[in-house]
C-alpha cells in the first residue's frame, strides 16, 4: 500500500436540473513505473493507480484504465450532466489492490 495517498475532489454544491458541470480530481500517489532503478541499480516495483471511477446516485458516469506512464499525483478532470440531487462516489485502485475512495454529494435546483 502506498504511504500518503490522498484524494481530492472539487465538485460544485449545487446545479441546475441540465447543467453540465466540470469534477476536478487529483489523488496524491507517487506512480512509480516499475522501470526505474534505485540507487543500487535493483528495478523499483510499478506502483500505480491503474483505475479511476466515479459514480453518480450508484450508476457509473467515468471509468478511466491507467497506465505507467501517467504522472505523479494524477489529475483527471471530466463533465456530467446534472439530472438530480445525489451523491458522486469516487474510487481510485491501486496495483496492490487498495482502494481509496471519497464521496461529495451535490444538489441539483
Amino acid at each position: 500500500m502506498s504511504q500518503d495517498v490522498k484524494p481530492r475532489i472539487r465538485v460544485p454544491q449545487s446545479a441546475k436540473k441540465g447543467e453540465i458541470v466540470e469534477i476536478r480530481t487529483l489523488v496524491s500517489h507517487a506512480m512509480e513505473s516499475g522501470q526505474r532503478g534505485d540507487a543500487a541499480g535493483k528495478l523499483i516495483p510499478r506502483q500505480i493507480i491503474n483505475r479511476f471511477t466515479c459514480r453518480y446516485n450508484g450508476k457509473l458516469v467515468f471509468d478511466a484504465k491507467l497506465e505507467p506512464g501517467i504522472a505523479a499525483n494524477p489529475t483527471l478532470n471530466f463533465f456530467l450532466k446534472c439530472t438530480e440531487s445525489g451523491k458522486l462516489e469516487f474510487t481510485w485502485t491501486d496495483d496492490d489492490g487498495s482502494i481509496y475512495a471519497t464521496t461529495q454529494n451535490i444538489t441539483v435546483i
